[in-house]
């Protein structure tokens, strides 16, 4: 049989896998020993299947693929960042970073290859987007990560962000399956509340998160909260309105009682007046919320520029006068263009 027609065995569900077997005349739990080596165990070849007989590992490569992704290279940062190139199975590539913190490793994975959206700052909105990533794409990231952590920082992954390449609520579909294979038992049955999807702001997305009950953290770009500035830094925004994000924040509360967590760069010139504060201020009044001050990673151009420390200083004092929450994020892993905004493949094949 030629490959091409092959399906990808892990797009089909558990139920699928037993009915398959019981078709071929075998037995049902057939489908769930496979099941259980594809996510639970995350094994990439039909070979290592060591309990099922060399007749039904055959039997599966005869009719099935396992379109993985391969950690194409791999970089060390000097902080103990790990960032790694990630080749999915048509040759495109995409990043992931370990970032270890303290008693911590954080995963932060892709949803896309390039991005949906056109964020003036990132160096991944540069790049087109040329398809969503697979459930189980996502899902192997972070199976590799953690693997690296395990090996390298000798301790599981602890926590996962969606904040690499892509904007996550363009592909949801595909990133809500692949939260449900890492929350599951029968696969890495990590805690949602030790997950985040980083959203650039799509109201009507957010929405559809609290109707679909997500137990998982959100995080929302914001930069500015300022329609005219925040369109200048992120263009897209003219379509979604600060007005428009704000109600669907609304809506993401009163449905899931959780607090929103604002991911803010402070920029020398564009956002670093007392204007911009005092809007901000007003906008985290909306719903309960913490503040990100996150410090800007350079892109190769000198439109966007770090804030000076007393431009930060005085957002930290206001949002703080306020009884706001705000903490200082200091990115790592710089040195290899493994820092917020910084993912952009440049190591493509």
């Amino acid at each position: 049989m030629n490959s091409t027609v092959k399906k990808d065995i892990r797009a089909l569900t558990k139920k699928e896998l037993q009915q398959f077997f019981v078709s071929k005349g075998d037995r049902s739990f057939r489908g769930s020993q496979v099941y259980d080596w594809l996510w639970n165990k995350g094994v990439h070849d039909f070979d290592a299947m060591t309990n099922l007989s060399k007749e039904t590992r055959a039997h599966l490569e005869e009719h099935f693929v396992i379109n993985h992704i391969e950690v194409d290279s791999l970089q060390k940062s000097n902080d103990g960042t790990i960032k790694n190139a990630v080749k999915l199975h048509d040759g495109y590539v995409v990043e992931s970073v370990l970032i270890p913190t303290g008693s911590r490793s954080t995963a932060c994975v892709s949803s896309q290859v390039g991005c949906s959206l056109d964020c003036a700052f990132c160096a991944t909105a540069r790049l087109k987007r040329m398809r969503n990533l697979n459930p189980d794409e996502i899902y192997d990231q972070v199976v590799a990560i953690d693997r690296e952590s395990k090996l390298y920082h000798d301790r599981p992954l602890s926590n996962i962000v969606f904040m690499g390449m892509g904007e996550p609520l363009m592909n949801y579909n595909n990133v809500l399956a692949s939260v449900e294979k890492i929350t599951s038992d029968e696969g890495l049955g990590m805690s949602p509340k030790r997950i985040t999807l980083s959203t650039s702001g799509v109201p009507k997305m957010i929405k559809k998160l609290a109707d679909d009950e997500v137990k998982f953290h959100l995080a929302v770009s914001l930069h500015s909260a300022i329609q005219e500035t925040r369109e200048q830094i992120m263009p897209f925004a003219k379509n979604f309105t600060l007005e428009d994000l704000r109600e669907s924040l609304e809506y993401w509360y009163q449905k899931t009682k959780r607090r929103i967590t604002y991911e803010y760069i402070v920029w020398k010139d564009i956002n670093d007046t007392q204007k911009d504060i005092d809007a901000l201020v007003q906008f985290c009044n909306y719903v309960p919320c913490k503040v990100n001050l996150i410090e800007y990673n350079p892109i190769d151009d000198g439109d966007f520029q770090q804030a000076s420390s007393a431009a930060t200083d005085h957002y930290i004092k206001a949002l703080e006068n306020n009884q706001i929450p705000v903490t200082v994020r200091r990115s790592r892993g710089k040195d290899i263009d493994a820092a917020c905004g910084q993912l952009a493949n440049k190591s493509k094949t």
